[in-house]
C-alpha cells in the first residue's frame, strides 16, 4: 500500500505519518510512504520506501509530483491556517482551494485511478446565527475565509465522490489542543497556549474571555480520526462525505480549571488577559458544541474530559516544550 500525507511537517502530519510508518493502516502494511510539505518534512522510523518532499502545493508541475506512484490512501492536512487565510485573501484562496483543485483535478483526468482521499475541513465551516448543540443535519455557512474555503473543498469531495472519481471523506477537525511546539497564526492558538506555555513554566496571553465556549479534542485524538477514516466504509454516507468529528465542549475558564487540577495555582498565575478585539470577533463567530452523531456511529472516538486532554499532552509532548 501506498500512502501519501499532504501537511506531512505540521504537527498532526508529523504524528500521523510516525502512527502509519508504526503500524500501516488497518491492519494492513504499508509499504511505501510519500511525506509532502512546504519544507521536506521529517521521516519517521519506517521499513519501506519513504520520500520526504519540499515543494509549494500552489507550484504547477505539484500535482504529477505528488501523484507519482498513484497512492492508494491520500491524507490531505495541507492548509493556511485560518488566521493567516483571513489576513492574506490571496494566499489562502491560493493554497487551501486552488492547489486543492487541481490536485483533484490531476486525480480524476488519471484512467482507472479512484484512491481514498481523507480530507482535513474544519469546524469553521459553520458561522452565527447557530443552535447552542449544533446537529449534523445543521447548514454550515462560515464567516471566514478560511471556513469558505473548506466548505467549498468538501462539496468539491462530495461532487467527486458521487462521480466514482474518488472515494473521498472530510473530517471535520474540532480545535486540537494542546498543541505541542511554537504558537503558529491560527486565531485559535491562544487555546492551546494558556495550557501549554504555563505548563512549561511561560507566561501565556489569553485574548478572549472567560466564558468563550469551544469544541476540543487532543492530537491522540485527531490522528485516530485519520487512521479510522482510511478504512472506513463509506457507503453508509451517502452523498455527503463530511463528517462533524466528536470532541468535548468546555469553556476557557474550564480550560483554566483543568490547568489549576493538574499544575496548581502557579501555573494559572502564568496567564495574562490581554483582549483583542480582532481575536475575540473571529472566535465569537465558531461554534461551540455539536452532537456527532453520524461520526460517533461510524466508530469515530475523542476525549470526554478535559483533564484527559492535559494529561494526553503531558504524556505525549510535554517534554518538547520543556526542551525548547
Amino acid at each position: 500500500m501506498h500512502v501519501l500525507i499532504l501537511g506531512a511537517g505540521g504537527m498532526i502530519g508529523r504524528k500521523l505519518a510516525s502512527a502509519v510508518a508504526a503500524q500501516g493502516i488497518g491492519g494492513q502494511p504499508v509499504s511505501r510512504l510519500t511525506l509532502a510539505d512546504v519544507a521536506a518534512p521529517p521521516v519517521p522510523a519506517f521499513s519501506g520506501a519513504v520520500q520526504a518532499i519540499g515543494l509549494d502545493l500552489t507550484a504547477a508541475d505539484a500535482p504529477s509530483r505528488l501523484l507519482d506512484g498513484r497512492p492508494e490512501i491520500i491524507f490531505h492536512l495541507a492548509a493556511i491556517v485560518s488566521g493567516e487565510a483571513e489576513a492574506d485573501f490571496d494566499r489562502g484562496y491560493a493554497v487551501n482551494l486552488d492547489a486543492t483543485r487541481r490536485l483533484l483535478d490531476a486525480i480524476r483526468m488519471t484512467p482507472g485511478y479512484r484512491p481514498r482521499f481523507v480530507f482535513a475541513s474544519s469546524i469553521a465551516v459553520f458561522g452565527r446565527p447557530f443552535p447552542e448543540v449544533i446537529p449534523d443535519d445543521f447548514a454550515p455557512q462560515p464567516l471566514t475565509s478560511y471556513g469558505t474555503q473548506k466548505l467549498i473543498t468538501e462539496l468539491l469531495v462530495n461532487d467527486l465522490s458521487r462521480r466514482g472519481m474518488i472515494d473521498g471523506l472530510s473530517i471535520r477537525l474540532p480545535t486540537i489542543c494542546i498543541r505541542p511546539g511554537a504558537p503558529n497564526k491560527a486565531a485559535s492558538g491562544f487555546f492551546s497556549g494558556i495550557l501549554r506555555e504555563p505548563l512549561g513554566g511561560l507566561p501565556a496571553v489569553l485574548p478572549v474571555a472567560d466564558t468563550v465556549k469551544h469544541w476540543f479534542a487532543s492530537p491522540r485524538a485527531a490522528v485516530g480520526f485519520f487512521l479510522h477514516a482510511a478504512t472506513l466504509d463509506t457507503s453508509p454516507l451517502g452523498a455527503n462525505r463530511a463528517l462533524t468529528m466528536p470532541g468535548l465542549a468546555a469553556t476557557v475558564a474550564e480550560e483554566i480549571e483543568a490547568l489549576r487540577s493538574v499544575a496548581g495555582q502557579a501555573a494559572v498565575n502564568l496567564i495574562r488577559r490581554e483582549p483583542d478585539p480582532v481575536i475575540a470577533r473571529i472566535v465569537e463567530g465558531w461554534p461551540q458544541a455539536f452532537t456527532a452523531d453520524r461520526a460517533r456511529a461510524l466508530g469515530f472516538r475523542a476525549e470526554t474530559r478535559f483533564d484527559e486532554i492535559v494529561r494526553v499532552y503531558l504524556t505525549e509532548d510535554a517534554p518538547s516544550v520543556a526542551a525548547r
